[in-house]
């Protein structure tokens, strides 16, 4: 070997250690990502229980009749409750000016008005704390470059619905204050289905964010079944938050009849014919029964067909959990309705209900696999 050798490279040395440097720059990138993904789902994952926890504390809310307690909006301030005795009489006495005071409550004592207070401030607490906990971690993640760009938009648009749940919420609250002893049902099932359509979609996100199994999808059939069953499981909540809302439950507590038939005289008694569908509380209860069933149903095909299609397969078994989840949330509702729709039952009842929501969900975006790993350029550009 000449002195000189040890000093010269080929074209061919150059290309291969080009190449190396090449990969193990896109191996280092794909791992960042993948560390990324992994603390995001993390961060959407308390975000999802945080939520789920603001549904039930709403539900709570409902199912005690406190939601008007506070009688006045104030983001910021709000979060401060009444720390003497003189801000507590100061907040009965808004609450003695509205009908649900002067015409079912009155003569209510300030250690039980109290107690109505509490819940209605814990969920507005509690949805502000969500607002907290997904927006600050959201602009990070976003200023230092590690949000991936196909999902920029999406969760910023996730965030835009918080703030439009938060004004929803008002807006269902100001609905109760005047001319009414309770709020809108019209208004309390849109509060609900949001919150229930930002779960999902979150949830959605962040099944992208995990790895996937590598099971071929069985059908283009069992994929769509799947979507329309997520979007019938968001319906049925809709549904449900009517249902709540004109204390429909307490309209027929027997099953499988209703008052002793299978169609119940008296459906159609409100003129126009339509506002049955959302003011009868006979009528609504009606429907929401009717949508179990046909969720019921339909779960119990998707379950057969993707058994059929794919034994054994990561689809079928998720298909297979949907189907007990969905029978689980049957028998919880019929033993809500014969017990007369108690505190306890009935709280059960939606929460697992969004359970069911985060579930098919989930199975759903399954069929369509993880999001594509983005490099670090990718990432940051």
């Amino acid at each position: 070997m000449t002195p000189n050798s040890a000093l010269t490279r080929t074209p061919a040395a150059e290309t291969d250690g080009h190449r190396l440097a090449e990969q193990g720059a896109v191996l280092s990138a794909a791992h960042s990502v993948r560390r990324n993904r992994a603390v995001q789902r993390s961060w959407l994952a308390l975000v999802l229980v945080a939520i789920f926890s603001l549904i039930l504390v709403g539900g709570a809310t409902r199912l005690t009749d406190s939601g008007l307690s506070i009688t006045e909006w104030k983001p910021i301030h709000g979060v401060i409750p009444p720390l003497s005795e003189a801000e507590w009489q100061e907040e009965l006495e808004l609450y003695r000016q509205i009908p649900q005071y002067q015409l079912i409550n009155k003569g209510m004592s300030l250690d039980e008005f109290k107690t109505i207070y509490w819940w209605e401030w814990a969920h507005r607490v509690l949805a502000r704390g969500v607002g907290v906990l997904f927006g600050v971690p959201f602009l990070f993640f976003l200023a230092t470059g590690r949000i991936e760009k196909r999902l920029r938009w999406p969760l910023f648009g996730l965030l835009v619905l918080g703030g439009l749940q938060g004004a929803l919420g008002w807006w269902m609250v100001a609905s109760g204050l005047v001319d009414r002893v309770d709020v809108s049902q019209y208004r309390l099932a849109a509060h609900l289905s949001l919150a229930c359509l930002i779960f999902a979609a979150i949830f959605w996100v962040m099944r992208g964010l995990a790895p996937h199994s590598s099971d071929p999808v069985p059908s283009v059939g069992l994929r769509r079944g799947a979507g329309v069953l997520t979007g019938l499981v968001l319906v049925q909540i809709y549904l449900g938050g009517l249902v709540a809302g004109l204390n429909a439950g307490l309209a027929s507590s027997t099953w499988p009849l209703m008052n002793g038939a299978l169609v119940p005289p008296g459906l159609l008694e409100l003129m126009p014919a339509w506002r049955n569908f959302f003011e009868n509380e006979l009528t609504v209860q009606f429907v929401h029964r009717m949508g179990g069933y046909l969720i019921f149903v339909l779960a119990l095909w998707h379950m057969v067909a993707a058994i059929q299609q794919a034994s054994g397969s990561t689809h079928c078994r998720r298909a297979i959990v949907l189907f007990g989840l969905v029978t689980v949330q049957a028998l919880i509702g019929i033993v809500t309705i014969l017990t007369e729709v108690p505190f306890g039952w009935a709280l059960v009842h939606q929460g697992w209900a969004v359970v069911v929501l985060g579930f098919a969900t989930a199975h759903w975006r399954g069929f369509y696999g993880a999001y594509p790993l983005e490099t670090a350029v990718e990432v940051r550009t």
